[in-house]
């Protein structure tokens, strides 16, 4: 039976029979209880207590032979016997079938219970990033960017509680998602994977899915722990590129990329994984007044915090803080650290052992961790059941799932322009679709896409279309041509595609970026390749209207090409039901409701997000006292059209003033004047008119989703208080001044103050 081949119903048989051999060798310790957990750490030795500290790749213990995963048993051993290791994580090369998945974690768990002295369960840990990404078959949602596109917490925690289920399907508890860095720098080839600029909307998304992730009890066969991460400041290096250093002043660290860690640590998130870079000449990994006074002390976080990949001993190698891998393990124990990544060898293991006894790390110290690690391992269940369960086997691949995803991501695409309502597109006319995008399945389900730069489409559904597949599948006559490559020059059969173009009614370009996963997706420019928007121009002298279709994890520059489209929608990197929403959204069988969850710029030199200062954009053009205004992205935050039209109206306050203590009721009417249905996404803004610290241009507030009839109208109430307008002063505390305040929602603006008194 082949990884592509096997059957759903064949697997459940033969996980059935292997949970029959083993569930009478399972330990039923029921250890749940701080007591409990006290006894075994007095029990265990320093180096059992170390062995659960740290964490090691699956290659260490296991080899690829053509498409199955196999284990070497002697290496199994030396790691869970003879070193005490307590979890494994991810995969060597691609993505795994149940069945694989299932013999691989139940072997590691049988050598666990039966040959360990104290019989501490292991666990297995997991990057699934936008659906269980690493198990064939799975369902891939569309990635965080995407997400924050909907507006929709609810979708959001939905997506993630079917990533919760397959993962927990596939025998693994630990899930290192999802992304709360504020993506703030498009350049950062990890920006695909947040939710965007905006700190309200990263903190609402991500706490959602935190609950969809792990539900009400880790316990049950439906959830998963998250992994909130990057913490903290990873998402704006400076230079751009993945894994460098930050500068961020603490006013703006506090104000900008701690909330989303504070809101998710309120959750209920069990994790945390570390920034792998720097923040202001300081490796996060040692930094102990970030990782225990601000997260510990500050944020109230009790959970596990683990190391990002091999990160420890970059303190050495790279951040050059350390003169060695063992102090370089020092410092990131007595910094926080509860777990390691190694991820290949025992150096950290050994290193740890050796400080404990020279005494640079305190046992005391050890125990802190070892507590939490086996308090995470109680709260999984693993204790109760250290076996995959029956019921969560039950849980993959459900039929209902796909359309879950298709809906999100219908819900993501974005809509950016549409001249001459040219969208959407009639089914009976001839289209031409062009570009590299568009008979691309790499470039809808972008990176972590069962491998882990989501490049290698061996690995993917038979039955999963490409855009154009969709396309043809709803229109009566298309032809395809690829053109060019994502980042090559020349066009191919150029004279044939001018030809067809030119007998065509609609040309579709499908343009934007291929996968890519962090370090290999580091760009030095965000414009789109030349031969992209060479294609684009070259088929602009047909004059026939053209379509441009986004796939992208970043935006990528189009000041060129812009002018020359009718219509353009963003798809982000939309995933397995992609290509069938973008079909959708063309066609007008879906009207479009994404909006931009950052701003999309018109230059790379010139990077600004939404909720600037308002001296970011003056330029002074005469001495002394006049200045111009200036910001002009491509699109802006929020920017999002659709098929029907919205009339705001009615604004009312239910002050003119907000007390210390009290709150603020919004009320005003949406109309959808249109004549198709839609969904709206409002959005409350307030500008603070003067305050000690320099105000932002304006900051999202709150934000709602409406479903209206064409015709229909729904009264919307929303409630602001002074948290909602706090901001961080200059001696780094929450505060909310007295003060004038502007709100605005759609085209309408009120003005209220708030009194701190």
């Amino acid at each position: 039976m082949t990884l592509k081949n096997y059957t759903f119903f064949k697997i459940i048989g033969i996980v059935s029979l292997i949970f029959c051999q083993i569930l009478s060798n399972a330990q039923n310790l029921k250890t749940t209880s701080d007591k409990e957990i006290d006894d075994i750490i007095s029990k265990m030795t320093l180096e059992e207590k170390v062995g659960q500290m740290t964490n090691l790749t699956l290659s260490t213990v296991a080899k690829e032979e053509g498409q199955t995963i196999v284990l070497n048993t002697d290496s199994l051993r030396n790691a869970i016997v003879k070193h005490h290791i307590g979890s494994i994580q991810n995969v060597i090369n691609h993505a795994y079938s149940l069945e694989d998945w299932h013999k691989l974690i139940t072997t590691m768990q049988k050598m666990t219970m039966e040959e360990t002295r104290l019989k501490i369960p292991f666990m297995y840990c997991i990057d699934a990033v936008h659906g269980t990404n690493f198990t064939l078959g799975s369902t891939l949602f569309p990635h965080n960017l995407g997400m924050a596109a909907t507006r929709n917490p609810e979708l959001a925690r939905q997506c993630a509680e079917i990533t919760a289920k397959e993962v927990r399907a596939s025998g693994i508890r630990w899930d290192f998602s999802p992304v709360l860095d504020v993506g703030r720098q498009p350049l950062w080839p990890r920006f695909g994977e947040t939710f965007g600029e905006d700190v309200y909307i990263v903190k609402t998304m991500g706490a959602a899915t935190i609950k969809g992730y792990e539900g009400n009890d880790l316990k049950q066969p439906i959830s998963v722990a998250a992994c909130m991460k990057h913490y903290v400041g990873y998402s704006v290096p400076a230079n751009g590129k993945d894994r460098a250093a930050a500068y961020i002043p603490e006013i703006v660290l506090r104000e900008y990329f701690l909330p989303p860690f504070k809101a998710a640590v309120e959750a209920g998130a069990h994790t945390l994984m570390v920034n792998s870079a720097e923040v202001n000449g300081k490796p996060v990994h040692a930094s102990k007044y970030l990782l225990t006074d601000v997260l510990r002390k500050e944020l109230g976080f009790k959970g596990v915090v683990i190391s990002d990949w091999e990160d420890i001993k970059k303190l050495h190698e790279r951040h050059r803080i350390a003169e060695s891998n063992k102090e370089a393990a020092g410092l990131a124990v007595n910094a926080g650290i509860d777990m390691c990544i190694v991820p290949f060898d025992y150096s950290f293991y050994n290193d740890v052992i050796a400080l404990v006894k020279e005494g640079k790390i305190t046992e005391a110290r050890i125990n802190e961790s070892v507590k939490r690690i086996l308090k995470f391992k109680a709260d999984l269940g693993l204790f109760n059941q250290p076996y995959i369960e029956k019921e969560a086997a039950k849980n993959f691949a459900l039929p209902e799932y796909k359309q879950t995803a298709l809906q999100a991501s219908r819900e993501s695409i974005t809509l950016l322009k549409n001249d001459e309502n040219i969208l959407p597109l009639s089914k009976n006319k001839k289209i031409v679709i062009v570009g590299p995008a568009a008979h691309s399945l790499t470039t809808l389900n972008g990176a972590w896409s069962y491998t882990w730069q989501g490049q290698k489409t061996e690995y993917f559904p038979a039955d999963e279309p490409t855009i154009y597949k969709a396309i043809k599948k709803n229109a009566a006559e298309v032809k395809y041509y690829k053109g060019v490559g994502f980042d090559t020059s020349y066009t191919d059969n150029l004279d044939e595609i001018l030809l067809a173009a030119k007998t065509a009614d609609y040309i579709i370009i499908c343009i934007g970026e291929d996968a890519y996963a962090e370090t290999p997706g580091n760009i030095r420019d965000l414009e789109l390749p030349k031969g992209q928007q060479s294609l684009v121009k070259q088929l602009a002298v047909t004059g026939k209207p053209i379509v441009l279709v986004l796939t992208e994890g970043r935006p990528r520059i189009v000041r060129e090409i812009e002018p020359l489209a009718h219509g353009i929608i963003l798809a982000y990197w939309p995933a397995s039901q992609g290509a069938n929403a973008i079909a959708d959204v063309l066609f007008g069988d879906f009207n479009p409701c994404g909006r931009l969850p950052f701003s999309y710029p018109r230059y790379s030199g010139e990077l600004m997000a939404y909720d600037h200062k308002f001296l970011d954009e003056a330029v002074e053009v005469a001495s002394p006292y006049k200045f111009a205004y200036e910001f002009n992205p491509q699109w802006a935050f929020g920017h999002g059209l659709s098929y029907t039209t919205f009339a705001y109206s009615g604004l009312t306050l239910s002050s003119e003033t907000i007390a210390k203590g009290g709150k603020l009721k919004v009320t005003f009417t949406v109309q959808n004047t249109g004549k198709v249905a839609g969904m709206e996404t409002v959005e409350l803004y307030t500008r603070d008119v003067y305050a000690s610290v320099t105000p932002s241009v304006k900051r999202l507030r709150k934000f709602t989703k409406l479903s209206l009839a064409p015709g229909d109208s729904q009264k919307v109430e929303l409630d602001l208080d002074e948290e909602d307008l706090a901001f961080v002063e200059e001696n780094l505390k929450w505060v909310t001044e007295s003060g004038e305040f502007e709100l605005m929602v759609g085209n309408l603006k009120s003005r209220f103050k708030y009194i701190n008194k």
